[in-house]
């Protein structure tokens, strides 16, 4: 009797065991994992990765395949290099991979994982996409600043007759030029002085080195987040150079919001929010919001909308005007479509897109040679799945490799080709269902801005062809400088000659 009383506990013991080995999953002694290098011990395969990421992992994935494990330090990542392999992460199991690793530019760039890029897959980051959908990027929002984007289309191209002759860098002009219609759309005022008599908060030269920075910092492979007890080295100085640029950041975040808040008061019951700043300050007094949006978290939304609508709408114009200055036949081509659709006596506006293919094809097969992001901001796997018979595990890091995608000799004809006419008598989709070509991403983590950043591209593109005669003073340049977005490495330099009327200037 006595020996049944004490083996009663351990029988509970047994019992209690049995239950949880049924609910708690066992991890496959076995996993079946995609092919890669073998690592090296600490570093992992780190050292393959050279100065250009993407072509490193596009080299990589012509030994081992569309679907590749590496190790970077200790941790998992995976590379797809195909468009079916891209379709399985981001539309089949899209749920399992919408989430973000938490690396060191969302921490310290990004307002700590604050803005829509960075954020991970959760309650915050719906109810900041849907807060961009309804009160950013809404069709009836997007065309109540159209007016702003006619007006400072107009002051670009006059700004330019009035170079004309002279050389121009590319980059710098276009970049102010998406830069002051962002800023008008979003803060309701530019915010940036381009003189030194102007006491603004920051000149755009200033500015515009602070965006590229970001840009840069936010693609670079920092040491410290693959192997953590490395961290304090600051191999590179990244995490030094993300610290000085949050600061200029954060001053100026703090000076647009503390202005719109001062207007506010002065406005008292005329008050009226006329942009996103004004809209976003709302918001955060909203006790029914699920997720209280602080002022770091207005920060964060509004460091998006400067940064994505301003580097990514001047580096597909850029790239597209590289391709054209290279392909004189591309560029007489398209010019016979716009005197053919436009004529000579106004400029090119947003609705004429649908009568435009050949500048649309030329934009999209810009898109695909130079993807935005050449590999999309990582995804992370936020629970074990299967994709194309490879067991992912939980915490993996997957980076979708679009530069490998746009040269996929299965998608494309001819594909290190320069040709808009694969695109002419085709419905091609660029805005996620079409895996062979994303300059937008697809699935959750689109990007949300991508109908704003299309309107910015087609017209400024179109009207620099229509309205300008482009001479190349010097090389045209096609080696990439690698960030998130990458860029030309040199910019062109130009010289444009006014080619319509001079009433339209």
């Amino acid at each position: 009797m006595e020996i049944s009383w004490l083996l009663l506990p351990l029988v509970y013991i047994i019992a209690a065991l049995a239950l949880i080995s049924k609910i708690i999953p066992k991890q496959n002694p076995n996993p079946k994992l995609p092919p890669g290098p073998k690592p090296w011990p600490i570093i992992g395969n780190l050292n393959l990765i050279g100065s250009i990421p993407h072509q490193s992992l596009h080299m990589l994935s012509q030994k081992y395949g569309e679907i590749m494990l590496l190790k970077f330090g200790k941790f998992p990542v995976v590379v797809a290099s195909s468009p079916e392999i891209a379709k399985q992460f981001l539309k089949a199991h899209d749920t399992v991979f919408a989430s973000r690793p938490a690396l060191a530019a969302g921490k310290y760039t990004s307002y700590n994982y604050s803005d829509m890029a960075w954020a991970p897959y959760g309650p915050y980051w719906r109810q900041a996409r849907k807060i961009y959908l309804s009160e950013v990027f809404s069709p009836k929002r997007l065309e109540s600043f159209e007016s702003i984007r006619m007006k400072e289309r107009r002051n670009f191209l006059s700004h330019l007759r009035s170079l004309s002759g002279k050389p121009v860098v590319l980059r710098k002009e276009i970049t102010r030029y998406t830069l002051s219609s962002i800023s008008k759309m979003v803060f309701g005022n530019k915010y940036f002085s381009e003189s030194e008599n102007n006491k603004s908060m920051v000149k755009l030269d200033e500015l515009q080195g602070t965006l590229d920075e970001w840009f840069f910092l936010n693609g670079v492979f920092c040491i410290g987040d693959w192997i953590p007890w490395l961290s304090f080295l600051d191999v590179g100085g990244y995490i030094k150079r993300m610290n000085a640029l949050y600061k200029k950041f954060d001053r100026f975040h703090n000076y647009v919001i503390d202005d719109h808040l001062a207007r506010r008061v002065k406005e008292k019951d005329n008050f009226i929010p006329k942009d996103a700043v004004d809209r976003l300050l709302l918001m955060a007094e909203d006790p029914h919001l699920e997720v209280k949006l602080t002022r770091d978290c207005i920060k964060g939304l509004l460091q998006d909308l400067l940064n994505g609508g301003t580097d990514t709408s001047a580096t597909t114009v850029e790239w597209s005007i590289h391709e054209i200055l290279k392909h004189p036949q591309i560029l007489q081509k398209a010019k016979e479509e716009l005197d053919r659709v436009i004529g000579r006596n106004r400029w090119v506006e947003e609705n004429d897109f649908p009568q435009l293919p050949y500048i649309d094809a030329i934009i999209m097969e810009s898109m695909r040679l130079h993807p935005l992001a050449p590999l999309l901001i990582p995804h992370y796997a936020m629970e074990d799945c299967k994709v194309a018979s490879y067991d992912i595990s939980k915490g993996t890091t997957i980076l979708i490799n679009t530069w490998s995608m746009g040269r996929d000799p299965i998608s494309w004809d001819k594909p290190e080709e320069f040709l808009p006419e694969r695109f002419i008598g085709k419905e091609t989709d660029m805005l996620g269902s079409n895996f062979a070509l994303l300059p937008f991403g697809s699935g959750r983590r689109r990007c949300p801005g991508y109908n704003l950043g299309l309107k910015i591209v087609r017209t400024t593109v179109a009207n620099l062809v229509h309205g300008f005669e482009l001479k190349v003073d010097g090389d045209i340049c096609m080696e990439e400088l690698y960030g998130l977005t990458v860029r030309p490495k040199e910019s062109l330099v130009i010289i444009m000659e006014p080619t319509l009327p001079s009433h339209l200037y």
